[in-house]
């Protein structure tokens, strides 16, 4: 139980405490109505006495009594009515409220802080986050007692208002004061008149109530003078008079009145009254009579509010009050009326009237003293003497009567000490409680005397005479009395000073379990639990008490079982080892009850009690419970914020309720919202719990939708909010637009570029403000999720925004608009009407703002109405939102309006050593952006652009650049990473036109017919790579748009052709294009603007192309010069049936290079076209010879297989050729950058190296072109592309795209130190033994008559050729012989002639003859090329010497004639 004021003894004592009558003339009433006090209020506060008071017992053993108290009531002649006992108590409970501003109460019970107090409202709820902080400033102790004064308040007026019963003598008068004032005209008759009228109450049968002591009642006479306005001399000598006729000990004169009442004095006289008056006893409430209770039924949750009456004791009542407080003013079925229960408000009233009358206003503090003097003089020389002469006059009654020698004190210890009598079950003994014992009979005469023992705290004896009672009323069964005895024997037994005996438990638990189901009288029984659990709670026995509270909990009575639950519970938390959890049980049962009851505030406070237990412990329902039931007890109390708190804490949880309840709890919520908006439609709109919004993933969109595409315009694809963000391409994107921006700056990005960022999400850079563009639409995408299982309906769903005006060349700025959601002159706002979440789903809702002005934007969140649809309840598991169409949702008509704000955390600080020892958050401005001038817009659309092409196939698409803005666009350039894959064209393409046979064919080239005599042979052209965009210096990867004129205007479009060349490689390609346009005025925030397009083709195997180049062995061409070659092209056909391609036809092969051209084809078929199905593969071979043209110009040699010559110098041949080597350029270029890095060599590259490696380097690209026959849907169709590959080194093969690395095998990690003296370049002598060039001449077979003669000399003729571009000293050996074993089985041995050693010198480029002669003995076959040539460069001494090996053996066939 909770702690109470008065210790158990105290509590008991005044419980039970001699009852005095009084009897007042209407003068006497009148003289202490002065002082708004009737005569008993008057003398209440002066009834304890100060002093302690003697007498003695029965064995005139003086007996001392202390602290005593009385009790002084009017008379009322008619008993009270249980409906109004049950409204007293109900409204003494709703008074007492805890106290505002008194310090928390706080328990410390095992892991847990409870506040119980006057804060535990606030402190409690969920939504109070600070209750622990206000714990902590608590600087005494952590463990405060909890008080429950409404308790201690309910229990007082209950035991004062117990009606007087006939099985006990505790309320029963003992003595009647009779009142006469000092100014009437015969006081001494008066008194007869009241004495007489005494008499009358008690002995006549008019009157059953109030009930007597004993027949002869001390009658005490009281002349009351008023000192202000009486004669005192004559209220002396009346006095005198009564002291004559009654004695001196039973009559006195009170003085009283000693001012007259004057508000305006400056003397402050204390009022002792109001404590006493503010508890309204049924005593003083003479006009009581009982009323009806209203009973409120909630029809949605079948709530019921009752007071517990009987029905049949409501029928009987008397129906004087016409309205009751708790009465609603209109009756209402649910909380959907605004009505509210006034619970307190009468007796408020009542409290606001009393306080505001003083008390004792004509009364001194000499009064006062005067007052207590006579209760006093009352008590001790009246009321102790007649107590004293009764209990002597009933133990000798009682010692005659059952012929008792002894005193009755002393036989009762006999019959205690000797043989006990087993007491009977309370199950063996009969229904007998209707038993009635005449008031003269002997066992009521012990129990008046117990009674009266007990009054006067004389316990032992008192416990004797309850003893033996009870043992007489067992013996006749009759039950009431039994219990009543066993009940006051307990009690006395416990109160004995010194303890002698252990406190009977098991008698008031015997006598309770009579009262309730023997005597059907719960008051009694009530009685009895009130005290015995303050008894065992003394006893520190919590559990025990606990049980005993509990078990008096019943229907018949919520108040009762409310205030009792309430103790049971606080008895499990002052348990040694606190069960906390059963204290909240308790609590929440009790808030239950109390709320039945009607007793708002006292539920609320419960459940906010309990809730501190059950809140973070993963209690959902409970939580819910608690929360909904806090949330309706608020709104009944017009707690309208607690009421809002509650219930959006039980939606904002991972509810686990079912759907229908969270239905429910949506319907309140938003039903108690409402009621909130409707007190301050003009405040701040609210922040509502629903839905969820997951602000980090809130994406924002500049710009228009993309269009979709029509027929075969296909728009480009820019950004949309439909893509997903990947880093990889965002990476991509921002490199390209690096890229161009440095282009744009000569080779720099200025220090504020920006990278464009269409789309904002939790991935991009939001550290800067973005920039919008003036009436260019800025969408929001918010993602909203449902955690109910119940849809949600959002209407006139929009964006909240703050924006300030700003003129970006002005200095002035305009004055910032905050939420203007309504001024659309500024920012137009663009409202979802119907926005439908279904149950538990996540869903995005893009919101459109449309600037028009500039100035700086502030997106603040979303304003919206939250509702629910219609029966929205999940029936047999089907949802019934499935199959609402948008448009047709059919609202419950309950709605708020509120908002919910977007705040988005920026990324993690991790740069520097501070923020990454704490923990910092950078800024996130997706929401902020700056909107900016008006700038051009640029749209383009792809028209007949291919989705699948072959490698290396050419396809001619066209283009489309519209300007949709108000402002003329320029520089438009378009920057990729893969510029080999399009081209718009070279200078020359505008002023070549398409000849008329390339039109009729529908071809992509400029082609011409051939002359029939020119097959085989190449024919010339030329063309500078300065016309095709190569060599000019800038990034290869940017390629202006040729656009007329340089400028598209307004509202204007221009179509260019596009041409299209398949990836060499096999797959599906993602090619990015970035087109780069500027304004013509130059802005100080956008400088340009871009767009985006990812062409997404799919390209299948087409041929494979390897290219071989050797020196030919003819070392001097027709005009003398050295330096032929030969060039052998393997082509195969790799594609695959599946793409329904049937042959691939060679229709030309050509040659670009500054330096070397093919002359002719050398294997020459009959067939002119070179044909190639699938699988097959064709070679080819060509002679190559150098140029003789300038160095700038690229020769163009083109040997034409068909009727047409394809003019591979112009667009589009030309235009592929050149971007294919700018990209082989830069491949090799980076991989020679890094090896070249990985040198550490200090000193430039060494000439001669270089001079030796360029020997061996030939630049030559061939350029095969082909048609391939596709049949398609019936219908032949003749596709065209071009290979190209790249020859660089002799006798290396080279490839039409590049092989694939095969991985190396894993080799053991080594580790080593590397040296720091670094090696010098040195050329490998694969590349040495290119120098020089041999070839011998000689005749194939020789033939010789060896009879003639012997030797057999044959002239032999050595060329040498000089390869590099250097002087070079070469030395022929030809004393060499061929020493392998082998060789010379094959071949025989010979031997050569004359000077066996030349040295020579040979110039750059020189072809040397040399003329030899071979000696031969015998027939056969002899290889020649014996001769070993040593070459070195002119300028060096040794560097480098190496043998020039020949590569092929010459053989010669010596025949005998």
């Amino acid at each position: 139980m909770a702690q109470c004021v008065q210790s158990v003894q105290e509590f008991i004592q005044d419980s039970f405490v001699p009852l005095v009558a009084a009897l007042c003339s209407e003068e006497a009433e009148r003289l202490t109505r002065k002082n708004s006090l009737s005569f008993a209020e008057l003398v209440k506060p002066f009834c304890r006495l100060t002093s302690e008071v003697h007498m003695r017992d029965p064995n005139n053993q003086l007996h001392i009594i202390k602290n005593l108290k009385i009790a002084v009531n009017n008379i009322i002649t008619h008993p009270p009515q249980p409906g109004a006992i049950r409204k007293l108590l109900n409204d003494v409970v709703s008074v007492s409220q805890p106290a505002e501003g008194l310090v928390a109460n706080v328990i410390t019970a095992g892991d847990y802080d409870l506040n119980i107090s006057d804060r535990s409202v606030k402190a409690s709820v969920p939504w109070y986050n600070n209750w622990k902080e206000t714990l902590m400033e608590l600087n005494t102790s952590t463990f405060y007692s909890a008080t429950t004064p409404w308790f201690e308040s309910y229990r007082e007026c209950f035991l004062q208002s117990m009606p007087a019963s006939d099985h006990e003598f505790l309320n029963h008068y003992v003595a009647c004061m009779l009142v006469v004032s000092s100014s009437e005209p015969e006081p001494v008759e008066q008194f007869l008149k009241l004495s007489q009228e005494q008499h009358r109450i008690q002995h006549s049968n008019e009157y059953l109530y109030p009930k007597w002591f004993i027949p002869n009642t001390l009658k005490y006479y009281v002349l009351l003078h008023d000192v202000s306005t009486g004669e005192e001399q004559r209220a002396d000598s009346i006095y005198e008079e009564m002291k004559q006729r009654y004695g001196t000990q039973g009559c006195y004169l009170l003085k009283i009145n000693s001012r007259v009442s004057n508000r305006g004095t400056d003397e402050q006289i204390p009022d002792p009254w109001s404590q006493y008056l503010q508890k309204n006893t049924i005593q003083n409430q003479d006009c009581y009579e009982d009323y009806p209770y209203t009973v409120i039924s909630n029809k949605n949750t079948d709530h019921l509010i009752s007071d517990g009456l009987d029905s049949e004791i409501k029928d009987g009542l008397s129906n004087n009050f016409k309205t009751h407080p708790l009465q609603l003013d209109h009756p209402s079925g649910s909380l959907d009326s605004t009505d509210y229960v006034k619970a307190t408000a009468s007796l408020q009233d009542s409290k606001k009237s009393n306080s505001g009358t003083p008390h004792g206003a004509c009364l001194t503090l000499t009064d006062h003293d005067r007052i207590r003097q006579f209760i006093q003089e009352f008590t001790f020389r009246g009321l102790l003497p007649h107590i004293e002469k009764t209990i002597r006059q009933l133990n000798d009654q009682l010692i005659s009567r059952k012929g008792l020698s002894r005193s009755l004190f002393s036989a009762t210890k006999k019959w205690f000490s000797g043989s006990k009598v087993p007491e009977k079950s309370i199950n063996e003994l009969k229904n007998t409680s209707g038993l009635l014992y005449p008031p003269e009979a002997p066992e009521l005469q012990i129990r008046k005397m117990a009674d009266l023992c007990f009054l006067v705290q004389h316990y032992e004896l008192a416990y004797s005479c309850y003893h033996t009672a009870k043992k007489d009323f067992l013996n006749d069964q009759a039950m009431l009395y039994a219990a009543g005895a066993l009940e006051m024997a307990a009690v006395s037994a416990f109160l004995q000073p010194g303890a002698p005996r252990p406190y009977p438990a098991h008698y008031m638990e015997t006598a309770i379990q009579t009262y309730r189901d023997i005597c059907k009288n719960m008051v009694l029984a009530e009685r009895c639990v009130l005290l015995s659990a303050e008894i065992l709670k003394s006893q520190s026995k919590y559990s025990e008490a606990a049980a005993l509270l509990i078990r008096l909990t019943s229907e018949d009575s919520d108040l009762r079982s409310a205030l009792l639950l309430e103790q049971a519970a606080h008895c499990f938390i002052n348990m040694r080892s606190p069960m906390v959890r059963k204290f909240a049980f308790h609590m929440i049962l009790a808030g239950h009850r109390f709320s039945k009851a009607g007793q708002k505030k006292h539920a609320l406070r419960c459940y906010c009690q309990a809730m501190q237990v059950y809140k973070g412990k993963g209690w959902s329902l409970a939580e819910d419970h608690i929360n909904f039931t806090i949330g309706r007890q608020s709104f009944t109390l017009r707690q309208l914020d607690n009421a809002v708190s509650a219930f959006r804490h039980i939606l904002i949880n991972d509810s686990k309720q079912p759907p229908a309840q969270q239905g429910a709890f949506l319907r309140e919520y938003l039903y108690v919202y409402k009621n909130v908006t409707q007190l301050s439609p003009d405040g701040p709109l609210p922040q509502l719990p629903l839905p969820y919004i997951n602000s980090s993933a809130t994406r924002v969109f500049f710009g228009h939708d993309r269009r979709p595409a029509e027929g075969e315009k296909q728009a480009a694809t820019h950004v949309s909010l439909d893509q997903e963000y990947d880093s990889e391409s965002s990476q991509q994107w921002k490199e390209l637009e690096e890229q161009v921006v440095s282009v744009i700056n000569k080779g720099v990005i200025p220090s504020n570029f920006q990278p464009t960022q269409f789309c904002l999400n939790r991935y991009s850079d939001n550290s800067r403000f973005p920039l919008a563009v003036i009436e260019e639409p800025i969408t929001v995408e918010v993602s909203f999720r449902n955690p109910l299982k119940v849809p949600l309906l959002l209407t006139d769903l929009s964006l909240l925004w703050k924006f300030q005006p700003k003129d970006f060349h002005a200095k002035h700025d305009g004055e910032a608009k905050e939420l203007g959601t309504c001024d659309d002159d500024m920012i137009g706002t663009e409202a979802i009407a119907e926005f439908l979440i279904n149950s538990e789903e996540t869903k995005v809702a893009r919101l459109k703002l449309f600037p028009h002005q500039t100035g700086e934007l502030h997106i603040l969140g979303v304003v919206y109405n939250l509702g629910t649809v219609q029966g929205a309840v999940t029936l047999d598991g089907i949802d019934p939102s499935i199959g609402l169409q948008t448009g047709k949702f059919v609202s419950n008509g309950l709605s708020v309006r509120g908002r919910q704000d977007l705040e988005i955390q920026g990324p993690r600080l991790n740069n520097t050593k501070e923020e990454k020892t704490s923990i910092k958050y950078g800024p996130d401005r997706r929401l902020d952006p700056i909107i900016t001038e008006e700038m051009p817009l640029l749209e383009v659309f792809f028209i007949n652009f291919p989705t699948g092409l072959l490698c290396g196939e050419i396809r001619k698409a066209y283009v489309e650049f519209v300007n949709v803005s108000k402002c003329p666009l320029t520089a438009l350039k378009v920057v990729s990473k893969h510029p080999e894959f399009f081209t718009f064209g070279g200078n020359t393409a505008v002023l070549t036109p398409l000849s008329p046979s390339a039109s009729e064919n529908c071809s992509a080239y400029k082609t011409v017919v051939t002359d029939p005599t020119s097959v085989h042979t190449a024919l010339l052209s030329s063309a500078s790579s300065v016309d095709f965009g190569v060599g000019t210096g800038g990034q290869p990867e940017v390629i202006n748009v040729p656009l007329p004129d340089a400028v598209l205007l307004p509202g204007a479009s221009v179509q260019l052709p596009m041409w299209l060349r398949g990836p060499d490689e096999e797959g599906v390609h993602e090619i990015n294009f970035l087109f780069y346009y500027e304004s013509i005025k130059r802005h100080s925030k956008m400088c340009h603007r871009v767009l985006r397009h990812t062409a997404v083709i799919c390209t299948s195997r087409s041929l494979h192309i390897r290219a071989t180049v050797c020196r030919s062995n003819a070392l001097e061409d027709e005009e003398g010069r050295g330096g032929n070659m030969l060039v052998f092209v393997d082509v195969e056909n790799i594609n695959t049936s599946e793409t329904g391609v049937k042959e691939f036809h060679i229709v030309q092969v050509s040659s670009n290079s500054k330096h070397w051209k093919l002359q002719k084809s050398v294997n020459i078929s009959e067939d002119k076209d070179t044909k190639l199905a699938s699988r097959e593969r064709a070679k080819l071979c060509f002679k190559a010879v150098r140029c003789k043209n300038s160095e700038e110009n690229y020769t163009f040699a083109d040997i034409v297989f068909g009727n047409e010559q394809i003019i591979s110098s112009a667009s589009p041949c030309a235009d592929f050729f050149f971007q294919s080597l700018s990209s082989e350029f830069k491949r090799t270029h980076v991989q020679s950058h890094t090896h070249a890095s990985q040198r550490a060599v200090k000193q430039s590259f060494d000439e001669t190296v270089r001079l030796i490696q360029r020997c061996s380097e030939v630049d030559l690209n061939i350029v095969v072109l082909w048609k391939a026959y596709v049949v398609e849907d019936n219908k032949q169709l003749i596709l065209e592309g071009q290979h190209h590959v790249a020859l660089n080194t002799v006798g290396k093969e080279a490839f039409s795209f590049p092989q694939k690395q095969e991985l190396p095998e894993m080799v053991l990690l080594k580790f080593f130190r590397s040296e720091n003296t670094p090696v010098p370049a040195r050329p490998t002598p694969e590349q040495l033994s290119n120098l020089i060039k041999t070839s011998l001449h000689y005749p194939e077979s020789f033939n010789h008559s060896f009879h003639q003669k012997s030797l057999c000399l044959v002239p032999v003729t050595l060329l040498l050729s000089n390869c590099s571009q250097a002087v070079v000293d070469v030395m022929i050996d030809l004393r060499h012989k061929t020493t392998s074993p082998e060789a010379l089985e094959i071949h025989g041995s010979f031997t050569w002639l004359g000077q066996t050693q030349y040295k020579l010198q040979l110039k750059s480029q020189e072809v040397y003859s040399l003329q030899l002669k071979a000696c031969f003995v015998h027939t056969g076959v002899y290889n020649l090329g014996t001769p070993r040539v040593f070459a070195k460069l002119a300028d060096q001494v040794t560097l480098f010497e190496t043998s020039q090996q020949n590569s092929m053996p010459a053989l010669i066939i010596i025949n005998n004639i």
